[in-house]
């Protein structure tokens, strides 16, 4: 008889304005779930759960540019879930009034994240842990759910590419010593959740991402 532990609920999908991944991690036996930059499309986001079953929890953050968040607020209005966000993005958080200004996006007040995340964090549900990832923005964050071989790398990294570092707090020194020693120091095979567009793998990304080579 299979003692195997089941796979993690997986569904990611884009939404808001700047069509932000937005991904949910549901634990198959509790029924549990994490959100994960909700940029946009509460509704959406919210008839999804709905589908798969699943009670968020928790809604944890890879950074707090503002379509990463849009909708986080009407989330927790909604379902009651905590916010979590990497403290060293806070001012980040606390502007996004000008953000949404500088983009033409109509603002919508998000409260205060509940709880900061921190480096190597066991997230809700058990399921994963936070990384942190400085150099897009100093507080980004990736999660590894390292039983499905699964990372969400928000904007960090992408398919053939990495997050921009010419916005407030990015680095580029600093993404590439994330991307070296945290990320491709991953499962080759794993999986690869970017902020926006496709999924990629590690062991891809280590052979031929044109800005970060392993």
């Amino acid at each position: 008889m299979s003692t195997a532990t089941p796979r993690l609920i997986r569904e990611t999908f884009p939404v808001g304005p700047l069509q932000c991944n937005c991904t949910i991690i549901g634990d198959p036996l509790t029924k549990k779930a994490i959100v994960v930059d909700p940029g946009g499309d509460h509704e959406l986001i919210l008839a999804r759960l709905d589908q798969l079953g699943l009670k968020v929890v928790s809604i944890i953050h890879t950074h707090a540019h503002l379509d990463h968040f849009l909708a986080s607020g009407l989330m927790k209005e909604k379902t009651g879930a905590s916010l979590h966000l990497h403290k060293e993005d806070k001012f980040l958080w606390d502007a996004l009034e000008m953000q949404c200004n500088m983009f033409g996006i109509p603002y919508t007040p998000v409260p205060e994240p509940d709880q900061w995340l921190s480096d190597d964090q066991e997230l809700a549900c058990g399921c994963g842990v936070a990384i942190h990832t400085p150099g897009h923005t100093p507080g980004s964050m990736s999660f590894w759910f390292a039983q499905d071989k699964l990372l969400i790398a928000g904007d960090t990294l992408f398919k053939g590419s990495i997050g921009r570092t010419d916005l407030w707090g990015g680095d580029f020194n600093t993404i590439e010593k994330s991307i070296r020693q945290r990320l491709y120091q991953l499962d080759e095979e794993a999986v690869v959740v970017t902020g926006h567009g496709p999924d990629t793998s590690i062991g891809a990304e280590m052979r031929s991402n044109p800005f970060v080579k392993a």
